[in-house]
């Protein structure tokens, strides 16, 4: 067992490792910060003077080097667009915000999805099942940022239900959080589907019935029980890729969460706080897989061996 967490831990690193190569050098891809930095009206001598104390004048493989250094301790530098704030600071400073939203969405995709998935397993072929099918389909097919325009245009412009962006009361989080929660909503619901159609066949199901216990119990206690494997690996997963994802959405609906924040990071070409918001959603999506391999591996010894 302690191999294999080395192992798998090991392999986290090596993954982040070659994230920060990727940030860094797709970062610098996308044009020359000074261009951002200086007026465009700005001499020679200002730019070498800008660009010597941004250290953008020494070769690539220095900087990335110094940039990884830091960032072993914690330092991805100051950002060129919100003069006096630390890359750091700037992304601790939103997260509240994405976690807020992404707590939504996790919350709505759950108490969605665990129903209807368990509804269209035990009404399979039934006019439900088929809505649910349906549903699930439209969930993993529309683009978010398109069903967040057209819920805005439906619940805040024609009906004023609710507000078009923000954030600041409960209802700001509505429609943001629907967009943000409605594939998980779909894939999890499919996905309980399948498990319990698998466990439903099977012969303890049959069993507990012969003896008579209520329908109620067999489904919810006993066939939902054996088959939450799967789906609460997702889950896990989802909570990685809920707070990760909310790029799109947060700029649809002005969040003001570290999504809309890499954004205009990008459009105002800020490295140091492009490459700290991709360092730190790369770790929080290594970080939940790899407590998801841990837990297969109790869960399962086999895996262990492989």
């Amino acid at each position: 067992m302690q191999r294999y967490i080395l192992i798998r831990f090991l392999q986290s690193l090596l993954t982040l490792w070659v994230m920060t190569v990727i940030v860094f050098s797709l970062a610098r891809l996308t044009g020359d910060p000074l261009d951002v930095l200086l007026p465009m009206e700005a001499g020679d001598g200002e730019r070498e003077r800008v660009a010597h104390h941004w250290g953008l004048d020494r070769p690539l493989y220095e900087q990335y080097f110094t940039f990884l250094g830091k960032a072993l301790q914690g330092d991805f530098g100051n950002s060129w667009k919100w003069q006096g704030h630390t890359a750091m600071g700037l992304v601790v400073e939103r997260m509240p915000a994405t976690l807020q939203l992404s707590s939504v969405a996790i919350a709505i995709s759950v108490l969605l999805a665990l129903p209807f998935g368990v509804l269209t397993a035990v009404w399979k072929d039934t006019l439900f099942d088929a809505v649910g099918k349906i549903f699930a389909l439209l969930g993993q097919s529309l683009p978010s940022f398109w069903l967040g325009i057209v819920l805005m245009w439906i619940f805040a412009v024609t009906l004023g239900w609710l507000p078009t962006s923000g954030r600041g009361t409960v209802w700001h989080m509505v429609l943001p959080a629907i967009c943000l929660g409605w594939f998980q909503v779909a894939a999890m619901m499919r996905l309980i589907r399948s498990s319990m159609l698998d466990v439903l066949d099977s012969e303890f199901v049959k069993l507990t019935r012969i003896k008579g216990l209520p329908e109620w119990k067999v489904v919810w206690k006993h066939c939902l029980r054996n088959a939450a494997i799967a789906p609460l690996t997702y889950f896990a997963i989802t909570l990685g890729v809920l707070v990760t994802g909310s790029v799109v959405i947060e700029s649809v609906f002005a969040w003001p969460g570290t999504g809309l924040l890499a954004v205009d990071a990008v459009r105002a070409r800020d490295f140091q706080v492009v490459q700290a918001i991709v360092i730190v959603f790369t770790s929080v999506l290594i970080m939940v897989n790899l407590a998801v391999d841990i837990l297969y591996a109790y869960i399962d010894p086999r895996i262990r061996f492989q």
